[in-house]
């Protein structure tokens, strides 16, 4: 995918949440207002109403407030200097999820709640790695669904890559211990395990997780060198609930946030950002391979604030 066209995605994806932030800006309808106390409130409200979250939207306000109180500003202008203020946030944490492990493979664990486009996420990370001609091995390590595992089988035969899997609710610390074998063997560069997202009860999830580190550590004391957790931006607040769990439970080191099409609250991703600082690697806007892509702070903030 061009990048021409991965902008216009982004833009398509975004709509819904830069419309609702845009409408809420004072000035909607065109012409400017004056940078007061009282349109700055208009500007932090419209902010928390597109899930940027209470501290994002106040840092912003306190920014404005700092370099234009007062001035007349146009509806141009406002979004531009909102822009500026989100990629300042974004931009600390916007880290591609690079194969740097030595030696090889380098393990990443996959995370997230059933329903987060999880395993198709797996698959679309994959196939970026094979655009950068890594060799990638899969690992079905949610056990405890047939359809996760029938899932990635599918996945893993349209972009041409091997899948360690074992039977349903069969072991994933041992299915996990095959895998980092097949790929020491085979000289593959990254081995992506996807893991089950169950959370109804955090002390199993927590068990099967350190048992499955355990056995990593065994094989390579590195790993996992990457704990990375799929957010779906369609849950807005309710996903920064998901990183509080998951820290715990798992030792998140990264985020990638699908879904970010078709939902008006994208800005929980600068939320995310904001309260956690934990690297962003990806975004999702789409069901199709391409449309996950490293994440790109300053496109982004523009999209969210509507500038073209």
């Amino acid at each position: 995918m061009s990048e021409t066209s991965w902008t216009q995605r982004l833009f398509g994806g975004f709509a819904k949440t830069s419309e609702r932030l845009t409408a809420n800006l004072p000035g909607a309808s065109g012409g400017s207002a004056r940078l007061d106390d009282a349109t700055l409130d208009e500007v932090e409200d419209a902010l928390i109403l597109s899930d940027l979250g209470p501290s994002a939207a106040a840092r912003i306000r306190a920014k404005l407030s700092d370099k234009r109180f007062g001035l007349e500003i146009t509806t141009r202008e406002l979004k531009e200097a909102v822009a500026e203020e989100i990629a300042a946030i974004l931009r600390p944490v916007a880290k591609p999820l690079e194969i740097t492990a030595f030696p090889r493979p380098q393990v990443i664990l996959v995370i997230g709640v059933n329903g987060s486009g999880k395993t198709t996420t797996i698959a679309k990370l994959a196939h970026l790695f094979q655009e950068d001609d890594y060799g990638v091995l899969l690992a079905a390590g949610d056990t405890f669904r047939a359809a996760a595992i029938g899932q990635l089988a599918t996945w893993a035969g349209r972009i041409g890559v091997d899948l360690v899997r074992g039977p349903e609710g069969g072991d994933p610390a041992a299915i996990v211990f095959d895998a980092v074998k097949q790929a020491t063997d085979t000289g593959i560069d990254a081995l992506i395990v996807d893991t089950a997202g169950r959370l109804q009860n955090k002390s199993e999830l927590m068990e099967e997780l350190a048992k499955i580190r355990r056995v990593l550590g065994r094989l390579n004391p590195e790993a996992p060198h990457d704990v990375v957790l799929v957010l779906d931006a369609t849950n807005g607040q309710n996903a920064l609930a998901q990183i509080d769990v998951f820290k715990e439970v798992a030792g998140v080191t990264g985020l990638i946030m699908t879904k970010l099409d078709g939902t008006a609250r994208g800005g929980v991703l600068v939320a995310a950002a904001e309260q956690y600082g934990l690297p962003i690697h990806a975004i999702g806007v789409g069901e199709k391979l391409e449309d996950l892509r490293p994440f790109d702070p300053d496109l982004v903030a523009r999209v969210i604030a509507g500038v073209a």
